[in-house]
């Protein structure tokens, strides 16, 4: 294991790089691009904590260089990745990480190993002609709601540190420079599996699935089939993770297969954004045009990319094509029941249900079909429900364009709640706890980049990251950031 050491002899990184040592040729080796005034704006301290790292002496000058790439740290392995993909549904054999760079591997605090990737550190061989360089707004908005959604529960990649770099990047005009340093479990992804099976390459896809194995799952080596077990594995952990976005209004925008990874985390947090009144249909993409990531598809992708990584997979399950192609499917359709459970599950802890009966799938989709079409904010309708199981309806109706539709449901939510021994006192605290009352507002998120980004301000950037490391607290000097957007914000798009 390498070691890192600064000036005062204390370890700064424990690198223990097992993509670069045993995975030879699923990358190419490349150095990040210098920059011209590294600057630290944002450190996370309580994440490089959890990594084992020392916050302070990263939180500096010397970090940022480290940070922005201009620095390469005794035994990191710096390396781009390469994986292939669907985006929109068709095949590009060959993406890769075109302007991020593996730069190793860390065992955290807690014996699990995670990435340490910086993104927006230059060109590599995998460009096709990008400039390899992050914008800071872009920069700002991966670190902010990936650390939204860890706070929320929900699986994902997360920023250790955001730097800016002193130079301008080119868009539509001249932006400020920066550098995301993102920490993940690991980078591998459904497209990198599908970057060898296109080549034939299957002693790499068997390479590459023991691997996987080894670092993500290794209750599976020594069964019968590790092959088809690791496909289970990976539908379970994706129908969770879909489970949990579609519990919180989230809405990916970019669901190719080279943004799935196998561990089950959510990655790139490009189009993303929040869906305030509830519409299945919500797209919020510049280049979605016909709706294939809106919100209510999300689960139906998931499964469509699943199959993306069971084709790739199919030589491992068996010699014989038809019996592994007859066995990957059961797996791949299983995946519907999968995330249904997960899905259920988790509106039952929204709607203050303790017992399981089999009519809940129908008490919560009916809820969703009374507010569809009604301007009902999603966020606070469940919210609000915790003062309905107190019997103050008022709040929640008020979210209603036509309030019957409320009522209609709220009628057989009430005879179900009946039906359970739990007091209110204990009911509505655990509602409070299922049920945000916080999320990355997509107009209070370009507020707070805004600001950061035209005039150099962080502070409206701070306040929203404080206020959504608590999302499930009232915060009342806060209540405004709980609000949907004003009249004639509500069309937002992200590009």
């Amino acid at each position: 294991m390498n070691q890192t050491i600064n000036d005062s002899g204390d370890e700064l990184f424990a690198f223990d790089n097992t993509y670069a040592r045993e995975l030879e040729g699923f990358y190419v080796p490349w150095k990040a691009a210098q920059v011209a005034r590294p600057r630290m704006i944002k450190f996370n301290h309580q994440l490089a904590e959890e990594l084992g790292l020392d916050a302070d002496a990263l939180d500096s000058d010397a970090g940022a260089r480290i940070f922005a790439g201009n620095e390469t740290p005794e035994g990191a392995v710096p390396l781009a990745q390469a994986y292939a993909g669907h985006q929109f549904g068709g095949f590009v054999p060959q993406l890769g990480d075109g302007r991020a760079l593996l730069i190793g591997e860390v065992i955290d605090r807690y014996g699990r190993r995670r990435d340490i990737q910086l993104k927006g550190s230059g060109p590599t061989p995998f460009s096709r002609a990008g400039d390899g360089r992050a914008a800071l707004g872009p920069v700002l908005r991966e670190y902010l709601i990936g650390e939204a959604m860890h706070a929320l529960g929900i699986p994902t990649t997360r920023a250790l540190a955001a730097v800016v770099t002193g130079e301008p990047v080119y868009r539509e005009r001249a932006l400020p420079g920066a550098v995301l340093t993102r920490v993940a479990a690991s980078h591998v992804r459904v497209g990198t599996f599908q970057f060898f099976a296109v080549r034939g390459e299957q002693a790499k896809v068997r390479q590459l699935a023991d691997y996987v194995i080894d670092r993500h799952y290794p209750e599976l080596k020594g069964q019968a089939n590790p092959y088809l077990g690791l496909l289970e594995r990976v539908c379970d952990k994706q129908a969770a993770l879909v489970a949990g976005w579609m519990h919180v209004g989230f809405i990916h925008g970019v669901m190719n297969t080279d943004n799935m990874t196998i561990s089950g985390e959510t990655i790139d947090y490009g189009p993303c954004a929040f869906m305030d009144h509830y519409d299945p249909a919500t797209v919020f993409s510049s280049i979605d045009t016909q709706g294939r990531y809106a919100y209510a598809n999300q689960p139906r992708i998931a499964q469509w990319n699943l199959a993306r990584l069971a084709e790739t997979l199919l030589p491992l399950i068996d010699e014989d094509t038809n019996r592994a192609i007859a066995r990957a499917t059961e797996v791949v359709n299983a995946f519907s029941g999968r995330y249904e459970s997960y899905w259920v599950k988790g509106m039952r802890a929204k709607l203050g249900l303790f017992i399981e009966e089999e009519a809940d799938l129908n008490l919560a989709t009916e809820f969703l079909t009374a507010m569809e079409g009604n301007g009902v904010d999603y966020t606070l309708a469940f919210r609000y429900l915790a003062d309905a199981a107190l019997g103050e309806h008022e709040r929640i109706r008020s979210l209603f364009a036509d309030p019957s539709a409320y009522d209609r449901w709220s009628g057989h939510w009430r005879a179900r709640l009946s039906r359970e021994a739990v007091a209110q006192s204990d009911r509505a605290p655990a509602m409070l706890r299922a049920n945000p009352a916080f999320i990355p507002r997509n107009h209070r998120v370009e507020e707070a980049l805004s600001a950061a980004v035209e005039e150099g301000d962080y502070a409206p950037f701070e306040t929203l990251l404080k206020i959504l490391a608590r999302p499930f607290d009232d915060q009342p000097e806060f209540a405004a950031y709980a609000e949907p957007p004003p009249e004639g914000q509500s069309h937002y798009r992200t590009f």
